[in-house]
């Protein structure tokens, strides 16, 4: 029996083909679903329709602006936040079911490893083998206002980390993955050069991307999810290379 209320909040905007694989993964769990969309064009209202009526339509003011609405409208003791493209595999969600059935949770946020699959993989190694922070203590918590990577800011406390894997679902096909991975490294130039981080020049641009490339696929061992994996290493190798570029192009209004 649960002894902890959990509100899971999403983002959409078109995601028609893949948020209903994601709030099947949690409508057993939660006990209110947020939804917030930015102008969907496709059925993606309708399915999510399915499964909450906490639904609003907004605008658009970027990703980190966008999660803390989200945040604001909720109102249980504990917050998933959960993108669209992804869901929790069965042994996430009996973990989160078991947390949340606790007397007391010790800790104030939880880490979520990341299963990202793409191109009927899911990879184990490079960037991939990480954890993102994505459930929290509610009171307390907020987002940074960033237009892209932004992160929640738990209040203080020990944080965890959930069994089993979240799944990110990141591209449709290979043109998505390159359109989104334009669309990041574009956000990225714009949220450094807000933020007055300098470029040093294309050739540093160059040297990072390079070394990207390195870290990912060697030193995070990338190269043992296979082709996959070396895709994946020059996609991101890529995405900060143009961040750079367009960094710099800020820096010399061109």
């Amino acid at each position: 029996m649960k002894k902890h209320s959990l509100s899971v909040m999403l983002i959409t905007k078109n995601e028609a083909d893949r948020v209903e694989r994601c709030l099947s993964s949690v409508v057993g769990i939660a006990d209110e679903i947020i939804v917030l969309d930015s102008g969907s064009t496709d059925d993606t209202l309708k399915i999510c329709a399915q499964y909450t009526d906490k639904i609003t339509v907004t605008d658009w003011p970027g990703f980190g602006k966008q999660k803390q609405r989200a945040l604001e409208q909720t109102t249980c003791d504990w917050v998933l936040s959960i993108d669209a493209d992804e869901a929790l595999d069965g042994t996430m969600q009996s973990a989160l079911l078991q947390l949340l059935s606790q007397d007391k949770i010790q800790e104030s946020a939880f880490n979520l490893p990341w299963g990202v699959t793409l191109y009927g993989k899911t990879l184990k190694y490079g960037r991939s083998a990480r954890s993102v922070l994505r459930l929290f203590k509610r009171e307390g918590a907020r987002y940074t206002l960033d237009e892209v990577h932004e992160t929640v800011i738990p209040v203080e406390g020990k944080i965890g980390q959930l069994k089993g894997l979240l799944l990110h679902y990141t591209h449709r096909d290979y043109g998505h993955g390159l359109d989104k991975a334009a669309q990041y490294a574009w956000l990225g130039s714009q949220k450094y050069h807000r933020k007055g981080k300098k470029s040093y020049g294309l050739t540093l641009a160059l040297m990072r991307g390079f070394w990207t490339f390195f870290q990912i696929y060697v030193l995070r061992l990338g190269f043992l999810d296979g082709r996959v994996g070396f895709i994946m290493a020059m996609t991101y190798a890529q995405v900060n290379f143009n961040k750079y570029v367009g960094l710099w192009l800020l820096e010399n209004n061109r």
